[in-house]
């Protein structure tokens, strides 16, 4: 949100006070991390004592909650209700805090981060790194906006608006802004299909069923990462407003509706560490299973389906050695306007049990599709409505519209009675065989409505996904235990990524929507998840064959893959034989892969670092890697290159070194730009100089014993002895010493 006109001048109908000095500063033990400091910032410099009178002020504290992160609290009213912000795993709950504190010197150190306040005008706040200062809150950076009810602001109309879902207007909003270095960069703020670097962006953090083709995004997380080796994270569940040198073009603002609003800045100084640090206080992803890393194959969408086009689909991919781990059902496993009933059709599917049956006996696993939302058709309306398990409007009607599902409603998750009702209905389907959840929707919350636990409605609309997905999550850690559970979500926001995996929502079937689906990949891996999906060969439409060999390829080369569309579906035989031929190619190399990819989802249990990874993760020294979003880092060795032009041509970015073709062997001096031609059974993936691949023995399932016939390939560029562990999906593990001048590749 913008609230000045240029540099000089506030907009019409805009009021501002702002932090104008640091009047005192003393040290208190009551804040939300044990000790800290707390700072009584007038509005106004007070040069006499009679400046004190009708003057406003913000109270600022500075605590730390966990090693080399600083939590920044402004208030302008601090009586008024406080608003909860995310749940954090990190931080436990009146442990004392990690800071060293000196109020006389006006510092808050917590590890290699130190906080300084400067005594006095003008207002200044500084984070410092090992000496080396960050960024900081300068001149009207910190400001309490009062907006008239005519008040010409840049408010933007954020969210669904025809379905209500728009956020509200506020009149007041309290903002910060941090100061942008000459070349800083700034990534995150979720999955976001526009540029991977944020800088000169409106970013509005307000989940939205918009698909993958414009400013709204699935997943928003008030979290970013800043090329100067620091990551902020908004304490705010509702809507956040960032402006990334887009409104003051030497800061990053970020705002939120109220009277008080908290941050964390949180310390690298590498992108990993930062990376680390956060999801050490938001939460880490699990280990998923490794099944899971297997081909998913999907009915579709609306396209007729019954058992015997199930049955026919794994019959071909199996008489055409295509393996495939996973059969999902899309919505219409269940009657057309029950959604959700949480039955099975029984005009398509007469006999659910035998059929589950039939696909475990092919060594298949099964995921269905289900959403938080029961249609008034569905038996379970009326048996939610009287139990008071659906949200419901201040005048104690059920909140329901027409779009999507007739006369549908809205679980209310804050009601822990709805919730263990609506996870009782998910026992019954994981009891009956159903392996996973395909855990749709999560974006269209409502305003209009009062929840059970007398939650904002504001706040309550990006943090609903959040409430659903773990309860979905908690019935598959409960039932199969924590290492065999695995969602397929769309919505998220911070701390989601501790419920995997993610899915990047509705594509279009074009080369551009493919190269959108990857920006918001590695955007979302900046946001701290290490799982990731799509679609392949697009939601929407159905793709040329020439898009779906591509997207293959690229789907393939990911954490987790899954063909699905819309009105068609994405069996590969439909598209050309050699669809069929780069399936084959492509999904036998991922499983080949295996022992390498388990092992960095495990890796990300402790470290957070994603299995996908753009280019400034693993270079962030090297200038080449910092825009780069048409290619990326599999795993920390292997880079991979999607080709989007039909012809086959394509650009890539090579650090320096040796890197080597990992299908042809061939060698490449890096340190520059390459020029590359490749056919449908081919693309740029290289693997890192000095870099030991563990690679697995078979190619026709992800989970199989990956030291029985392991290989360990040595890649030249590297010296010196690494250790190789690798994790079997059973857990036994053994690590290897490997010399890297004994080069076998």
């Amino acid at each position: 949100m913008k609230f000045t006109d240029g540099f000089w001048q506030l907009r019409p109908g805009v009021a501002a006070l702002y932090a104008q000095e640091a009047y005192d500063i003393w040290q208190v033990a009551d804040t939300a991390d044990g000790p800290g400091l707390r700072i009584t910032a007038p509005t106004a410099v007070i040069a006499k004592r009679g400046d004190v009178l009708n003057r406003a002020t913000l109270t600022v504290t500075l605590s730390s909650p966990l090693e080399g992160i600083v939590r920044v609290n402004i208030a302008h009213h601090t009586g008024g209700r406080r608003e909860s912000g995310f749940h954090l795993p990190g931080v436990v709950e009146g442990g004392a805090g990690e800071a060293s504190v000196s109020a006389s010197e006006g510092t808050l150190t917590s590890g290699p981060l130190t906080a300084r306040i400067t005594q006095g005008a003008p207002w200044s706040l500084s984070f410092e790194e090992n000496g080396r200062r960050l960024t900081g809150s300068g001149h009207k950076a910190q400001g309490y906006m009062q907006l008239a009810p005519d008040a010409q602001v840049d408010t933007g109309i954020v969210g669904n608006a025809r379905a209500a879902q728009a956020r509200p207007a506020a009149s007041a909003f309290v903002h910060e802004q941090l100061d942008l270095g000459v070349g800083e960069l700034i990534y995150g703020l979720g999955e976001r299909f526009g540029p991977l670097v944020k800088n000169g962006q409106s970013v509005e953090i307000w989940n939205a069923d918009g698909g993958t083709s414009s400013e709204q995004a699935y997943k928003n997380v008030p979290f970013f990462l800043s090329s100067r080796g620091y990551g902020v994270l908004v304490n705010d569940t509702g809507h956040v407003s960032f402006e990334i040198g887009s409104e003051a073009v030497e800061r990053t603002q970020f705002s939120v509706p109220g009277e008080s609003l908290e941050y964390f800045v949180i310390a690298g100084p590498t992108p990993k560490d930062v990376l680390e640090r956060y999801t050490a206080l938001t939460g880490r992803p699990p280990v998923v299973p490794a099944w899971s890393f297997g081909l998913w194959l999907s009915t579709s969408f609306t396209t007729d389906y019954d058992e015997a086009t199930v049955t026919s689909f794994i019959d071909e991919m199996a008489r055409r050695e295509l393996p495939i781990s996973v059969f999902h059902f899309d919505c219409f496993w269940m009657r057309e306007f029950n959604w959700c009933d949480f039955e099975w059709d029984p005009r398509v599917f007469p006999d659910p049990d035998g059929m589950l049956d039939r696909l475990h006996e092919r060594d298949l696993r099964v995921c269905v599709w289900i959403n938080p939302y029961i249609a008034q058709r569905s038996p379970l309306f009326a048996e939610a409505e009287a139990a008071g398990y659906l949200v419901r409007r201040a005048d104690g009607s059920v909140w329901q519209w027409d779009l999507w599902q007739a006369g549908m409603g809205l679980v209310d998750f804050t009601n822990p009675d709805a919730t263990a009702w609506f996870q009782g209905k998910l026992r019954a389907l994981v009891d009956q065989g159903v392996d996973a959840f395909k855990t749709d929707f999560g974006e269209r919350i409502p305003l209009d409505v009062v929840w059970h636990d007398g939650a904002d409605p504001s706040r309550m609309h990006n943090l609903y996904t959040h409430l659903y997905n773990k309860a979905v999550h908690d019935v598959l850690v409960d039932a199969r235990g924590a290492g065999e559970a695995v969602l397929f979500a769309r919505s998220a926001t911070a701390g989601g990524q501790t419920m995997p995996v993610h899915w990047g929502g509705d594509s279009t079937s074009t080369f551009p929507s493919m190269a959108e689906t990857l920006r918001g990949g590695l955007s979302l891996a900046l946001s701290g998840f290490a799982h990731w999906s799509h679609d392949i060969g697009g939601f929407e439409g159905t793709p040329d064959a020439a898009v779906f060999k591509r997207w293959t390829a690229f789907g393939l080369l990911g954490s987790h893959s899954r063909f699905h569309g819309s009105q068609s579906y994405r069996v590969p035989w439909m598209f050309d034989d050699e669809a069929v031929e780069v399936t084959r190619v492509f999904t036998r190399l991922k499983m080949r892969l295996m022992p390498y990819l388990f092992q960095v989802g495990i890796d990300a249990t402790t470290t957070g670092a994603p299995i996908m990874r753009p280019m400034v993760l693993e270079f962030p020294d090297d200038p080449g890697a910092a825009y780069l979003d048409s290619q990326y880092i599999l795993g920390g060795d292997t880079l991979g290159a999607p080709v989007f032009p039909e012809p086959g041509g394509v650009d890539l970015y090579l650090p320096a070194g040796t890197w080597t073709h990992l299908l042809t062997g061939e060698k490449v001096g890096g340190g520059g730009w390459r020029r590359e031609r490749h056919d449908f059974l081919s693309l740029p993936i290289y693997v890192r100089p000095g870099a030991v691949l563990p690679w697995g023995a078979r190619e026709d399932r992800p989970d199989y014993d990956y030291l029985d016939g392991l290989t360990l390939r040595v890649f030249p560029g590297g010296s010196g002895t690494v250790d190789v562990s690798v994790t079997t999906p059973d857990g036994r593990e053994e690590t290897f010493s490997v010399d890297r001048a004994e080069v076998t590749e």
